[in-house]
């Protein structure tokens, strides 16, 4: 194996470049997004007692009061069975707050005065009663907060009950954009195929407008991926070589070093390939391979990333086998540690048919990227966590260089890596001449390193997108075309895998997932990156 001598370059003009993210619709030109206060609302969370509402949610809502976001007329009113009082409820938040907040100190003062903003309302999401409680509450909100009837509601609930609160909120006549603005913002999944997803947009769209319904895909908020947009059209350097004339194949990593944690019955119902694939690594690929907008606006941008995602070859039931792997974990090793499969997992069915593993090729038809196949694959109990888009360049047309043992040395294809995650950043990799006699080549990296670049932190990726939701901007939101696109792509590999009896186990915990996957790229000449 050659020895890769690492060069540690800061892109000081990709890092510029990426200010250009902050410019969104033309009524919201903000170049320094986070730099201003958002407008005053009250944020109605409905699962305000569940896990997301306290390691997320009030921690991003938080963050932004801390660095002055938020403005004076904000309120959260949080909504859950469970019988609390405002007081109980605000000292339930200020433990979660405590204890999840991530690169920022835990101010008391600011506490006090967020926690006065906060409210609590114990209600069922199946009785029409919470609804109309709940619409005299914010009545008393506005008044004392001066919210200006600015609401945007959360659901952060079970996905089944999506359709049945926007119901409720509408029958209770506080989902009209009267004396102030009304959204709603829903989590993944967005229906469990496409079917339900047509069916649950068109329960949403019976009380909201589509402009008011903000489908949330976490993967969209975080920096790398917003900085992909910044990368490709902010630079004159690379959109020229963002085709297939240059680009032999890109590979999608999203590689996870844990199991299903004690959610065994709810990913039994899931899977891989719905969990990751149908939402959140399509988004990136539609955001790595649109075409440029004509403006950076809201519906341009997501017009682009609709149409790629509309290109998407959708695959025949003869194609499926060959472009698609399912797997599931076995017993196996795990940082040292002997770890369970998954049909070991309490609430799973010991002959478990889900996939814990997914890999599949993605053709684009269209003229930038006819031919150039896009490998995606995510899994459970992979060797590491990791998040990745690694795109490689086509091999020099002619080897002029040979190695002292005169091969090829030129072998070793250009690579640009996309880090989404644990550590957001850019590598180019390339060829360099060894010192030395000879023309001997090895590779090098150039890296950018969001850190050490801009010595600060990262907004969160629920920061970034609670605050857009109440700005008004949708940039990286889902829109119902792109849902039901993508889950075009994906519905006929589940259909085929449904008739499918797979020998799993078929790749131990701790490894990179089933041969199957291997052998997947080996019939294009390709071979999975390992991070």
């Amino acid at each position: 194996m050659m020895t890769e001598m690492r060069l540690q370059v800061a892109f000081s003009s990709l890092a510029s470049a990426n200010v250009m993210l902050m410019s969104r619709e033309p009524s919201l030109q903000d170049p320094l997004r986070f730099n201003r206060k958002t407008p005053p609302c009250a944020v109605v969370i409905f699962g305000a007692n569940g896990d997301l509402t306290k390691r997320k949610l009030m921690p991003a809502l938080y963050r932004l009061a801390w660095e002055g976001r938020l403005a004076p007329g904000f309120a959260v009113v949080g909504i859950s069975r469970t019988a609390m009082s405002n007081d109980d409820f605000r000292g339930s938040m200020r433990e979660s707050v405590s204890k999840y907040l991530e690169d920022a100190p835990f101010d008391e003062d600011l506490w006090r005065s967020f926690a006065q903003g906060l409210f609590y309302m114990p209600g069922d999401v199946a009785d029409q009663s919470t609804y109309q409680r709940l619409a005299d509450c914010l009545k008393e909100v506005e008044q004392t907060r001066q919210t200006g009837g600015n609401t945007l509601f959360y659901l952060s609930t079970q996905p089944s009950q999506y359709a049945p609160i926007a119901e409720g909120i509408g029958a209770a006549g506080i989902a009209n954009n009267d004396g102030g603005w009304r959204r709603i913002i829903i989590e993944k999944p967005f229906g469990h195929d496409l079917k339900s997803a047509k069916e649950l947009n068109d329960r949403l769209q019976k009380v909201f407008d589509e402009s008011q319904i903000y489908r949330i895909d976490h993967y969209l908020g975080k920096e790398t991926v917003q900085n992909i947009l910044a990368f490709r059209f902010g630079n004159g350097i690379f959109e020229p070589l963002w085709n297939r004339r240059y680009i032999d194949h890109v590979q999608i990593t999203a590689a996870e070093s844990i199991g299903v944690e004690g959610r065994g019955a709810y990913y039994q119902e899931a899977g891989a390939l719905r969990d990751m694939i149908q939402n959140h690594l399509l988004q990136v690929v539609a955001t790595i391979a649109m075409e440029p907008s004509a403006t950076f606006s809201s519906d341009a941008v997501r017009d682009e990333r609709a149409k790629l995602l509309r290109s998407i070859h959708v695959m025949k039931p003869e194609e499926i086998a060959a472009n698609t792997v399912a797997g599931q974990y076995g017993t196996g090793r795990v940082g040292g540690k002997l770890v369970s499969g998954f049909r070991e997992e309490k609430g799973v069915n010991p002959d478990s048919q889900t996939d814990t593993y997914a890999a599949a090729t993605f053709m684009i038809e269209n003229w930038r990227w006819a031919a150039v196949p896009f490998y995606i694959r995510t899994g459970k109990y992979l060797p590491k966590r990791v998040t990745e888009v690694a795109i490689h360049y086509r091999s020099a047309p002619l080897a002029v260089f040979r190695n002292e043992f005169g091969e090829n040395s030129q072998a070793i294809p250009n690579l640009l890596i996309l880090r989404i995650q644990p550590e957001e950043g850019i590598s180019l990799k390339f060829s360099s001449k060894h010192p030395g006699a000879g023309m001997i080549l090895r590779p090098v990296s150039m890296d950018f390193n969001y850190g050490s670049a801009f010595g600060e932190r990262s907004p969160s990726a629920y920061e970034t997108l609670l605050l857009d939701a109440i700005i008004g901007d949708a940039t990286l939101y889902t829109r119902q075309d792109m849902v039901e696109a993508s889950w075009s792509a994906v519905q006929p590999i589940l259909d085929y895998w449904n008739t499918q009896k797979f020998p799993f186990p078929n790749y131990p915990a701790g490894t990179w997932g089933p041969a199957a996957a291997d052998e997947m790229l080996a019939r294009r000449g390709h071979t999975w990156r390992r991070p």
